[in-house]
């Protein structure tokens, strides 16, 4: 299996940016548990950031006919990017949503998700423990499509 997990903007800044938030613990080391997951599991895994939603765009793109499922946290552009969702809709690559805060719980312009619209599922509020969980139900899914 092949996983694309996709961060979005200002996740680079983990560790610094709102620690009360999103935690204390930095980018690296969200990158180093996706790798030990996706290790565990015999999952081979692409981590791509970006703060440009064109380039996140091109990556989702890219990932037709290269990988079998996609986990995005699409940060501020789950709450404005119609490309991200067109982008994901395009591929249809079974993808999950992943955000470390509950995003329903804050300001009402994060309740909405245009890029949730084109994943089969969402976790939210978990930290980093999100993107296991992300991870181990698309790996679930191509299990018993695999059996």
């Amino acid at each position: 299996m092949k996983l694309l997990v996709i961060n979005g903007p200002n996740l680079n800044m983990l560790g610094i940016r709102e620690p009360n938030i999103y935690g204390r613990q930095d980018y690296n080391a969200l990158c180093d548990l996706i790798r030990e997951t996706c290790s565990d599991l015999g999952i081979q895994v692409e981590i791509y950031q970006s703060n440009h939603e064109g380039a996140i765009v091109d990556r989702i793109q890219q990932a037709y006919g290269q990988m079998d499922g996609i986990v995005i946290n699409p940060a501020a552009y789950t709450h404005t990017s119609v490309a991200i969702l067109d982008a994901l809709k395009s591929v249809a690559l079974p993808a999950v949503e992943v955000h470390l805060s509950d995003v329903d719980q804050r300001e009402a312009f994060r309740h909405i998700s245009y890029a949730g619209m084109a994943c089969e599922t969402r976790f939210k509020g978990l930290g980093f423990q999100g993107y296991v969980e992300a991870i181990r139900y698309l790996h679930q899914k191509y299990a018993k499509r695999s059996a």
